[in-house]
């Protein structure tokens, strides 16, 4: 599995969410925020360590840590705060277990189709290679035949990946999925504002009693945005009251 934090955005707006709240927000405000976020931050909402101005960065941060405080309970600010993850070679069991949060993500997940996509024999997610061995490969390596045409109740079966379809649903995308185990591999794209993130990895953190690979993915995903941004640590988002 790998797992990518492409980018973290929204700042400009939860920062300018602040002085909203508080009615002192001014067109003036507003305008320094956006050129402070233009220079500390690249597009992908990466610090410009070597080539922001140093004052800036110091207002960013100031920034940052007053929202993130208001943030622990007035957890709407931190609904500006836009996450973006790429993760590949998950297992689809433990993606089913991170779908379940797709309110979370306010629907933004879209993974490897069970249906529009093809899997091989024996295709599975790295978590499972040696851990288990489908019953195909263990005929295979037992020298065990498996004929390629099967009857049944006077009805032919064609041999596919793991198993044997009726013969007049072979080309069915629908009817073949129905062989695919929770072991194959997917991707999927997801973005998750950090308020909801909060939630999401109370649930599934390796504190927790999540599938092995849902912890080392929620895990890997917060070690990336703290290392994008040392204010937002593990600590403070199993704070936030959501």
């Amino acid at each position: 599995m790998k797992v990518t934090v492409n980018s973290i955005t929204g700042f400009e707006d939860a920062f300018v969410s602040m002085y909203i709240s508080k009615r002192s927000w001014t067109p003036e405000i507003d305008k320094e925020i956006r050129e402070v976020c233009e220079n500390v931050l690249d597009s992908r909402g990466h610090i410009k360590t070597w080539t922001c101005d140093k004052s800036k960065l110091e207002q960013f941060n100031k920034w940052l840590d007053m929202l993130l405080k208001m943030g622990k309970r007035h957890i709407t600010v931190l609904r500006y705060i836009d996450i973006s993850i790429m993760t590949e070679n998950i297992h689809r069991g433990a993606q089913d277990d991170i779908d379940s949060h797709a309110k979370r993500f306010d629907n933004r997940i879209i993974r490897s189709s069970t249906r529009l996509a093809e899997y091989s024999d024996n295709e599975m997610s790295d978590y499972y290679k040696d851990k288990i061995i489908p019953t195909d490969e263990a005929l295979k390596a037992l020298g065990i035949e498996t004929p390629d045409i099967i009857k049944r109740n006077g009805e032919k079966y064609i041999k596919t990946v793991n198993g044997y379809i009726k013969e007049d649903f072979i080309n069915s995308k629908d009817v073949k999925r129905g062989l695919y185990m929770l072991s194959i591999p997917s991707n999927f794209i997801s973005k998750i504002t950090l308020c909801e993130w909060g939630h999401v990895f109370k649930e599934r953190n390796e504190d927790g009693g999540a599938n092995p690979e849902v912890k080392e993915w929620a895990e890997t995903v917060m070690k990336q945005i703290t290392n994008m941004h040392n204010q937002i640590t593990r600590g403070y988002v199993l704070t936030i009251e959501n």
